[in-house]
């Protein structure tokens, strides 16, 4: 499975970006998908996932300004990112999750927010 990331880029602070991820392989509506991202000098983290009951959940950080969408159709999530902070600049990456240990990553997709 490959997982194609994209949408990123340089913005100022307040303006938006809209990530996109493209799998090659067919999602399901209980395909698990998330977006993880990993700022310089720190851990991966997770941003905003959909579960396998449609359910979406997102980091107290981007909660109100970050929203999590998919289109089955054309096997693809997007990452809606509003009101972007200096402090979400990462390189983001997408996380979809075929199986129990079939987990799948994208190549990641740098986002630099100046303030």
């Amino acid at each position: 499975v490959q997982l194609q990331a994209s949408g990123g880029g340089l913005v100022q602070a307040g303006g938006s970006l809209r990530l996109s991820c493209a799998s090659s392989r067919r999602i399901f509506r209980n395909t698990y998908m998330g977006w993880f991202r990993q700022p310089p000098g720190k851990e991966r983290e997770l941003v905003a996932g959909i579960d396998a009951g449609g359910r979406k959940n997102f980091t107290d950080s981007v909660k109100g300004r970050f929203t999590i969408s998919k289109d089955n159709a054309e096997n693809t999530m997007y990452l809606q990112m509003t009101n972007l902070k200096p402090e979400d600049t990462a390189v983001y990456y997408c996380q979809m999750r075929f199986g129990l240990h079939d987990i799948n990553w994208g190549q990641g997709t740098q986002v630099t927010v100046s303030s």
